[in-house]
């Protein structure tokens, strides 16, 4: 089992302050910054894109892991790489050529993750579990922060780490993304998580580095 990540994700950060809030995260334990990027399209909501991206990298050396909730990701790729990201993760319910984007996110030297959303069993990702770095789990409908952690996230947790595991890719990272909290935490590392996204937890917490501390300890 590889070590807890905690990656703390933008989206609920205060973009009026975005250069302080990176910093504060360069800053803290988290191990990675998780950064969602939303079309309008793919799902009902805009984030950011490329200069954002850009921007952050210029203050942080910290591995940067992008999600793309966006369609037609492939079209896109080699600019999100060429702006800083480190991990690409894609959603299995927009790429229909999966495969062929997991090479091309490859070719271009991140590292590749695929992403389902709730309602979409984890046995979709068995034909490509073998080839990716990381399979992400949403645990909230994608498209806004600060939603309810839905529960069943936890079998849909255990069963991806039996089929990894089946799998023969037992150095992949199981990723939850969604209402992340230290409530759920403990029962999600237990069930075979080891990338936890938190940001609203984070970001309206007090001390957000104090808890990005608490969740890095969970591991211990």
């Amino acid at each position: 089992m590889k070590n807890l990540i905690i990656a703390p994700s933008v989206l609920a950060a205060d973009f009026a302050h975005l250069g302080s809030e990176v910093q504060m995260l360069h800053a803290s334990k988290a191990q990675w910054i998780h950064i969602d990027i939303m079309d309008g399209v793919f799902v009902p909501n805009i984030s950011f894109g490329f200069p954002v991206l850009e921007a952050i990298k210029k203050h942080t050396d910290k591995f940067l892991d992008v999600h793309l909730m966006i369609v037609q990701p492939e079209k896109y790729l080699e600019q999100f790489a060429k702006a800083g990201a480190n991990m690409i993760t894609v959603h299995l319910e927009a790429c229909p050529h999966i495969h062929r984007t997991i090479q091309q996110i490859k070719s271009l030297g991140c590292q590749a993750g695929v992403a389902i959303n709730p309602g979409t069993p984890v046995h979709g990702l068995q034909d490509v579990i073998a080839d990716i770095d990381l399979a992400l789990i949403m645990s909230v409908n994608p498209g806004f922060g600060g939603q309810k952690f839905i529960a069943n996230t936890i079998s849909k947790t255990r069963e991806l780490a039996r089929m990894a595991n089946a799998s023969g890719n037992e150095n992949i990272w199981i990723e939850i993304d969604g209402g992340v909290s230290m409530a759920n935490a403990p029962a999600l590392i237990e069930a075979g998580a080891n990338a936890l996204v938190a940001g609203s937890f984070v970001f309206n917490s007090k001390d957000p580095k104090e808890t990005i501390a608490q969740l890095v300890d969970l591991a211990k």
